[in-house]
């Protein structure tokens, strides 16, 4: 079902100045999940925009906001703004829903600017990470360069990757999880590519592909400290 999203603004940094966000709060939430876009879309792309709404089927609370070169239409912004973005996000949807468990990630792009500014220091108040499709590498490159900062993130981290993504090598990723350890849940998600398009015809589940992952998220926060 649709759900009606509370448009918000917020500092990313005294530099960049402000950025939009949207706020997605069902009534039965327990979890707020602040999410980042991927590198080439904004907050109202049609997988992040489907991601919220499985989530809030599922009860839980999302904050999807812009990282500034997407706010103002400009060339890709240094990592050190995205990583601060992140920060100042976190911080302004706690403000806007203080009595939540706060969550935190993102699609691709989003979601390891998220932990890359958590392997800076914690993000506040945020009791795991989830990742929508990590870009562990680029397409036809496969290596794991992207993944040596997640060693530093000290939450637990929950990686939802499709079995066709050309972003995440499954071998790769296992190995990445694996060496994460109880920090790291990897979930596959069956014939999803990077955007979570899924092969009809082979995919076993007949579970949508969107509610699987609200799903999982769902069942993963349930069990965080």
């Amino acid at each position: 079902m649709a759900h009606q999203a509370k448009e918000m603004k917020f500092l990313a940094t005294p530099e960049k100045g402000e950025v939009s966000a949207l706020l997605i709060r069902p009534g039965d939430a327990n979890h707020l999940l602040v999410l980042g876009h991927g590198a080439s879309t904004n907050m109202r792309h049609a997988t992040l925009q489907t991601i919220a709404e499985r989530m809030a089927d599922a009860g839980i609370a999302t904050f999807r906001y812009n990282i500034p070169y997407m706010e103002y239409g400009k060339g890709r912004d240094s990592q050190g703004v995205c990583t601060a973005t992140v920060r100042a996000a976190v911080a302004a949807a706690h403000k806007a829903v203080p009595g939540l468990r706060l969550l935190a990630g993102g699609h691709s792009f989003g979601g390891r600017m998220t932990s890359t500014a958590a392997s800076e220091s914690p993000l506040d108040g945020v009791r795991g990470l989830v990742f929508f499709a990590f870009p562990l590498h680029q397409p036809g490159k496969p290596d794991t360069k992207r993944a040596e900062h997640l060693s530093a993130v000290t939450v637990p981290m929950l990686f939802l990757s499709g079995t066709r993504d050309e972003l995440a090598k499954l071998d790769l990723l296992r190995s990445v999880s694996k060496k994460l350890g109880k920090r790291a849940t990897l979930h596959l998600l069956d014939t999803a590519d990077h955007g979570f398009r899924t092969l009809k015809r082979s995919r076993k589940s007949e579970e949508d592909v969107f509610a699987e992952m609200a799903r999982i998220v769902g069942e993963w926060a349930s069990q965080l400290k």
